[in-house]
């Protein structure tokens, strides 16, 4: 992936796309994500967040993302505009046709959530349960990427090519495999039928920003349907802390998102599905993609990064017990 500030000729092409004026402009790196590479595009006195998506793009879910990000800001939930292109897409290819996507979002200044913020903890389960509210008996599947996980071949046809890779962590991913990956497999299954609501599904601390108006949410990329108790719980255990758990921010959230008029409730661990789901979704394609000959060594080598601070950090059932207790109390 390229380092350093675009070429000017890039994001003047942006520019050209959405119609911004003559400039000129700049683009400097922000931040990477599992998906894209966020950038900031300055010119004439304003700026904007550009997201370049890195491993294609799915028109239909920008639809989906457009909808309920418009959506929830007719309900009073902050967050950057999606900008559509001088031909009404709200997701364009300057530039040459093989060139990256991308998507043009206000730019937004804030500082990222604390989550140990009482204030921020009512916020966010406010804001969880008009999500849930504004769009209950939602048609359609969840993504199996929320709803399944890796089998045994699927583990071992990882495994084998990160070993025969020589990647250092080869051993730790092979632990994961025997031990934890089984453990937390159990627990995940499709929904049930009824209960689906359309959400963020990627709703977490480092997808708020705090600016001078308050919470922003961004992030809407993987917009769909989703069990309203998964996300519930999913996000109640990442906003407590993970494994390091926190009860009484659990609970605080808890009480606000009940008192927002939020109806999920968690029953036990198979209410963490998604987050069981996703935690073992995402370790097993960044390994996988650490040792795709297709990408590019910073490709490669941010995957790899990813899969050992997952590998690391994945839940913990004890941890989920203490949480199922607190939010029982």
């Amino acid at each position: 992936m390229p380092e350093g500030a675009r070429p000017n000729h890039t994001a003047a092409s942006i520019a050209e796309a959405y119609a911004l004026g003559p400039g000129p402009w700049t683009m400097t790196p922000v931040t990477r994500g599992a998906l894209g590479q966020i950038w900031k595009l300055s010119g004439n006195g304003s700026s904007w967040a550009v997201k370049e998506l890195l491993f294609g793009c799915d028109e239909a879910q920008v639809g989906r993302e457009a909808a309920l990000r418009d959506s929830a800001a007719g309900l009073g939930i902050a967050s950057p505009r999606l900008f559509r292109d001088r031909h009404g897409a709200p997701v364009t290819r300057p530039g040459s046709p093989g060139g990256s996507w991308v998507k043009l979002y206000d730019w937004v200044d804030g500082t990222r959530a604390d989550a140990s913020d009482p204030e921020v903890l009512d916020w966010f389960g406010r804001t969880m349960a008009l999500l849930h509210r504004a769009d209950e008996g939602a048609a359609g599947t969840p993504s199996d990427w929320y709803e399944r996980c890796p089998d045994d071949a699927d583990w071992e046809d990882v495994l084998k090519k990160v070993r025969d890779a020589g990647l250092p962590w080869s051993q730790e991913l092979a632990r994961f495999v025997a031990t934890s990956a089984p453990r937390l497999a159990r627990w995940v299954a499709p929904s049930a039928p009824g209960g689906l609501v359309t959400s963020h599904l990627d709703l977490q601390p480092q997808n708020v920003l705090v600016g001078p108006d308050g919470p922003v949410l961004l992030d809407w990329d993987n917009a769909g349907p989703v069990a309203a108790e998964r996300e519930f719980a999913r996000a109640v255990y990442v906003w407590s802390g993970g494994n390091e758990v926190n009860t009484d921010a659990a609970r605080r959230l808890a009480r606000a998102y009940r008192d927002a008029g939020g109806r999920a409730v968690v029953t036990g661990p198979e209410s963490f599905s998604m987050l069981f789901a996703t935690a073992l979704n995402y370790i097993h394609v960044q390994a996988g993609t650490a040792v795709d000959p297709a990408l590019t060594a910073a490709q490669r080598a941010f995957a790899g990064d990813e899969a050992v601070r997952w590998l690391r950090t994945a839940p913990d059932l004890a941890a989920v017990a203490l949480l199922l207790d607190a939010l029982d109390a």
